[in-house]
């Protein structure tokens, strides 16, 4: 059963990335609103991956992504960046700071559980030669 953390300052955005990952069996979906809580919600419960938005108040994406790909825990999580900033600055710099994939909004939900179901595998299988 997968467990996916999907950050976003966004209500309405948190549910429609949940309506699209709907088809995934099983799966556990945690929300955070903040940079923060998504922090804070990781230490509480294992994810298998982390979906974040970069604009959010408090604490903004790339600090997170720092603050993950520093921490030996949260090294190996996949993140899925998913934001409307899609100039290539942003996308250079998410990847620097350790996301696994970027994706804009407004996205369309089957290319974002193709993605999704694509990072659970991989993560699946490095946990497996682990």
């Amino acid at each position: 059963m997968p467990a996916i953390l999907v950050t976003d300052d966004s209500p309405t955005m948190r549910r429609m990335i949940i309506a699209a990952l709907t088809p995934l069996p099983q799966a556990y979906f945690g929300e955070a609103s903040t940079g923060l809580e998504a922090i804070e919600q990781l230490a509480l419960r294992p994810y298998d991956l982390l979906i974040l938005d970069l604009n959010m108040p408090d604490m903004h994406g790339f600090e997170v992504l720092a603050f993950l790909s520093n921490h030996p825990r949260y090294a190996t999580l996949p993140v899925l960046v998913l934001t409307t900033r899609g100039d290539a600055d942003s996308r250079r710099m998410a990847k620097e700071h350790g996301a696994t994939a970027y994706m804009t909004k407004p996205f369309r939900p089957p290319e974002l559980l193709k993605t999704v179901q694509q990072l659970l595998a991989t993560s699946k299988a490095v946990e497996k030669g682990k």
